[in-house]
């Protein structure tokens, strides 16, 4: 039996979700280590692990799904992307910009970003990943109710469930779908 904690990763109801991206000024400023009103004083490039995406009619969300046979990880040759505690974690101090798990990621939820390095106008711009990583680094540890995403957003469309959480809330989907056929209305 093994001792790895439950794959954690966050889900978003797109019936829920607005659109209105405070997830993603949320999580950006959590990683920025700073508040809004100093953000744009001091004109820090806010760079958010997740995005809102938009196709047809439906908004949603979009982050790391914290892949259990994570093909980023797999990829990765310089092994800052591995899994441990439920989720897949990002060192990006040993990330070499190769875009190599941007390119394999399922779900377009990495995102390689340049950045300045050392100080002056000679700084060499590094390509480092960025991915969702729970708020871990922020909080200490895996913790839902402190994820800047899931506290920014006003319509709780967003929550940190496991594989369970996530049956359960698909079974009750389902339900609800059903008794409305049967009761004759659309969902």
């Amino acid at each position: 039996m093994s001792d790895q904690k439950e794959n954690y990763f966050i889900y978003a109801d797109p019936q829920k979700c607005l659109g209105c991206k405070s997830c993603e000024l949320a999580c950006g400023l959590v990683h920025a280590e700073t508040d809004l009103f100093t953000a744009v004083l001091e004109g820090y490039k806010i760079r958010p692990r997740n995005r809102v995406v938009q196709a047809e009619n439906v908004k949603v969300p979009l982050q790391c799904r914290q892949c259990e046979d994570a093909p980023c990880a797999q990829v990765c040759p310089s092994g800052a992307i591995g899994q441990r505690d439920g989720m897949v974690f990002l060192n990006r101090d040993l990330c070499i910009g190769c875009k190599s798990c941007a390119m394999v990621c399922p779900y377009g939820a990495i995102r390689v970003r340049s950045e300045a390095q050392g100080k002056g106008d000679g700084r060499i711009k590094r390509a480092k990943a960025l991915k969702c990583d729970l708020c871990v680094e922020a909080n200490g540890g895996i913790d839902g109710e402190a994820c800047a995403c899931v506290k920014a957003c006003p319509t709780k469309a967003i929550a940190l469930v496991d594989y369970e959480d996530l049956i359960q809330r698909s079974m009750e989907a389902r339900a609800k779908e059903i008794a409305a056929v049967a009761s004759g209305r659309e969902k």
